[in-house]
């Protein structure tokens, strides 16, 4: 009995530590001015032709925190975003829900979180995301976000494209 007490203090002590080892993820800014960034981003993209990509969560939603990861560390996820997209984040946590902003972005969070939306390069939102559509397991579908970064690029949505020639 008593050594059985001794492995739970063990194991209650080993867990703390490690609990408290572990970094708070600090993605998302709640202070941001996040229609101040869409409107710089909207900008940009108007320059580079591209469309915005806006990624909606914060950091308390570990969905929120592995779709980021995808997308900054898995190259041909990372090679399309970039040549595509200019990417915002958007926070949504206690500290501040934007929602004045989504409420202009027709109410995103309606989908959960992470919820991505595609602006054109005026601003105007054109489709709205729900990422669970892109989810295998635990984890993202690489090809499947391939494929809605692809699919909703300016060069799929020109009119050219498919024409014959």
């Amino acid at each position: 009995m008593k050594t059985l007490r001794i492995i739970y203090v063990m194991f209650f002590a080993f867990l703390a530590i490690n609990l408290s080892a572990q970094q708070k993820v600090n993605i998302y800014n709640p202070k941001a001015n996040a229609k101040a960034d869409i409107q710089a981003a909207v900008k940009k993209a108007k320059a580079e032709n591209k469309h915005v990509l806006i990624q909606v969560g914060g950091n308390w939603c570990p969905w929120c925190v592995r779709l980021h990861k995808l997308f900054q560390e898995d190259n041909q996820i990372n090679s399309a975003l970039k040549a595509n997209y200019v990417f915002v984040l958007v926070n949504y946590s206690e500290e501040n829900k934007n929602l004045p902003l989504l409420k202009e972005l027709e109410f995103p969070q309606r989908f959960g979180f992470p919820v991505l939306l595609v602006l054109n390069k005026d601003g105007r939102r054109i489709h709205t995301q729900a990422t669970g559509l892109l989810e295998e397991g635990k984890g993202y579908n690489n090809e499947k976000v391939v494929a809605f970064l692809k699919q909703w690029s300016v060069k799929a949505l020109d009119p050219a494209s498919y024409t014959e020639k």
